[in-house]
């Protein structure tokens, strides 16, 4: 059993990253040993969500944690039958220690609009010329 994680830094003392598809970092880690890889997240400008999901589907793991996920990444993600937890912070050890105490629940949707960590106004809408886009 592998599960995903948005990271800040390279080790299991780094916190979890708010974005999915932005983060630095993701860890796959075996719960139950603690094991784990290190993936340097180099998302392109565009479609970051979607290039991330893709390379996570591809690991085989049954689950990602993070703090925010965005309807793109969650639509990769969800059909590739990987859980996706949101609202997830704190260290990713303890992180780690959590999900194995079955504290976490699945989420049913995207808990962002899509473009949401782009920045420029904390990704809600509060950037110059973004504009709103999407269906509405």
């Amino acid at each position: 059993m592998k599960i995903a994680i948005s990271a800040t830094g390279p080790s299991l003392d780094a916190e979890v990253d708010p974005r999915f598809g932005r983060c630095q970092y993701f860890i796959i880690a075996n719960p139950e040993t603690m094991e784990f890889d290190v993936i340097d997240n180099n998302a392109p400008g565009g479609g970051a969500g979607i290039a991330a999901a893709q390379m996570i589907a591809g690991k085989g793991v049954e689950a990602v944690l993070t703090g925010n996920c965005g309807p793109n990444a969650y639509q990769v993600l969800s059909p590739a039958g990987i859980k996706v937890i949101t609202g997830v912070t704190g260290k990713l050890k303890d992180v780690i220690a959590e999900y194995k105490l079955g504290t976490y629940s699945a989420t049913q949707q995207a808990n962002v609009p899509d473009h949401y960590g782009m920045g420029g106004g904390g990704g809600r809408g509060g950037g110059r010329g973004m504009g709103r886009r999407g269906n509405m």
